[in-house]
């Protein structure tokens, strides 16, 4: 039986105050008083970053939830933050869509790297483990992605299977809350209108973007670059992901646009 139907009854009940306490948040600070609360038995954490909105296109919004100081959406740059995000964001689709865990060391906090300029770096600094999933909209594409920063050496199978259990309501209770402001000012990664292809794809990129251009197949591209069809199909994985596509025919729209930037 999985949880939360193994749960013993005494925790059953704080479960289901979680659930119940989550319909009822509107404010920031009703989000934060939820998150500290007894939330925290199942999933432990000290700071809550979410994202929302399209990943691929790079159209993201954050907010970071914590009584840490620093660790305020308004004093953190969106520009060092939301490159990670996406790089979370593809990971959880590679693995299935399931919340994953990370240790600090496992990336050797690649994080604080690129936000140890802004408030958040600090904050992260004492942090142990990540425990990360997200909630895809397969009819909108406003895709949410939920962060949970930790002191805790690692996070366990059981922390794993709470996040998948207690994401839809986190999920409701977030999406119950005003957007910052701020966040109306957030711009694209990738700008078609301006973004030259030599910036994002590289000289193999672009000679397998001529020949999706052309209407070849992943193994024709293959052949006649004398590479793997598995090689190829990798390749495009990149393509899409640097220029925000979904399929072939976007990604040569895309294209396209950004060649003719470079002849204007």
């Amino acid at each position: 039986m999985k949880f939360p139907s193994s749960l013993p009854s005494a925790e059953l009940g704080r479960y289901f105050k979680v659930v119940q306490d989550a319909i009822d948040i509107r404010r920031h600070y009703d989000l934060l008083q939820w998150l500290q609360g007894d939330i925290q038995h199942f999933l432990p954490h000290e700071i809550m970053l979410a994202a929302w909105g399209d990943f691929r296109l790079g159209l993201i919004r954050h907010d970071i939830v914590s009584n840490l100081s620093g660790a305020r959406t308004e004093q953190n740059n969106a520009d060092l933050l939301h490159p990670f995000l996406r790089e979370m964001f593809y990971h959880w689709v590679d693995i299935g869509k399931k919340s994953f865990s990370m240790a600090s060391g496992s990336t050797g906090y690649t994080l604080e790297d690129r936000v140890i300029k802004n408030a958040l770096g600090g904050a992260l600094k004492n942090m142990n483990s990540t425990l990360i999933h997200g909630v895809s909209d397969e009819r909108g594409s406003h895709d949410c992605l939920y962060v949970m920063f930790s002191t805790r050496v690692e996070h366990d199978n059981l922390s794993r299977e709470a996040m998948q259990n207690l994401l839809p309501y986190l999920d409701t209770a977030l999406r119950q809350v005003a957007v910052l402001p701020l966040q109306d000012t957030q711009k694209p990664l990738f700008n078609a209108s301006f973004t030259t292809v030599d910036e994002i794809l590289s000289p193999r990129e672009i000679e397998i973007m001529k020949r999706v251009r052309q209407g070849k197949t992943n193994a024709e591209i293959a052949q006649l670059l004398d590479i793997s069809a598995f090689t190829v199909k990798n390749h495009l994985q990149r393509i899409f992901k640097k220029l925000g596509a979904y399929n072939r025919t976007q990604a040569v729209s895309k294209f396209e646009k950004t060649e003719q930037n470079v002849r204007a």
